[in-house]
């Protein structure tokens, strides 16, 4: 019986020593389980090259612009786009179409010009376009880069909505931006990104389901990802295309029929 005793207190020791490790094994998964329960709900990205054409229809794209000379447009101001930035709404009443109301009508007030406006508003089943994507936005940090430079997308909130289809169709628009424009994936940035001066945090949390802390992390990289998977499959359509050509004349064809594609896309979307 002593012999018991004298053996139990280490196998305890032993127990509580497996029992910690085991934990600390498991905390760091659980800080990238968000990406990782995401990705497996979505499913992988198909690992096949998609025409640019198909991509801009699955994204169900429903053009209501701010009327020329109004509100967010009623200063006419060129843009170049070189950036992508993400955002989300943080609006649990106002759906794509809401958000398309209230900028048509000048309601959403502030940024340089003193009206609130941005390029597009993803929900679930559909995305809606606000700005050309060759005119400023007003969504990022007032007279900086952000607004400058790039193209804003606002991720809905509402109740209802689907949450990963949003994210998923969000990743589909930017990688067909990102295809069209010549936009490298490391020029995708959160709204965190860019400093807004007078602001305190002059970094915003947005768009905060993808950011840990309030700041881009595990599930904001899994997210760019995303983007990147699908961007892959627009710029493999162009090199199946291109077959065993020189690289660099690869890369003056893939421009070209970008260039081609999205002239005669805008035609019918006005994305442009």
């Amino acid at each position: 019986m002593k012999r018991i005793l004298l053996f139990l207190p280490p196998v305890l020791l032993g127990v509580t020593l497996l029992i910690l490790v085991s934990c600390n094994t498991n905390q760091p998964q659980t800080g990238s389980s968000k990406g990782q329960i995401w990705e497996r709900h979505l499913g992988a990205v198909a690992n096949a090259p998609l025409h640019p054409g198909e991509a801009q229809k699955e994204l169900n794209l429903k053009v209501d612009l701010i009327p020329e000379g109004k509100y967010g447009r009623r200063l006419s101001r060129e843009m170049t786009p070189r950036y992508i930035t993400i955002h989300s709404t943080q609006n649990p009443t106002g759906d794509a179409h809401a958000h398309a109301k209230a900028l048509n009508r000048g309601a959403l007030r502030g940024g340089v010009c003193g009206y609130l406006c941005w390029h597009f508003t993803v929900q679930g089943d559909t995305v809606v376009q606000h700005l050309p994507t060759s005119e400023r936005g007003e969504h990022a940090d007032f007279d900086g880069p952000g607004n400058r430079y790039s193209i804003g997308i606002e991720m809905c909130e509402h109740k209802g909505n689907d949450q990963l289809a949003t994210m998923e169709r969000t990743a589909k628009l930017t990688a067909s931006l990102m295809y069209h424009h010549q936009i490298p994936i490391e020029n995708v940035r959160a709204h965190y990104h860019w400093p807004r001066e007078g602001y305190n945090p002059p970094n915003k949390n947005c768009p905060h389901f993808l950011l840990e802390n309030g700041q881009p992390g595990t599930t904001w990289r899994w997210f760019v990802g995303r983007v990147q998977r699908h961007h892959q499959r627009l710029i493999a359509f162009d090199e199946a295309q291109g077959g065993q050509k020189p690289r660099s004349e690869g890369a003056r064809r893939r421009q070209q029929m970008a260039q081609r594609l999205w002239r005669t896309v805008s035609e019918f979307v006005r994305l442009g």
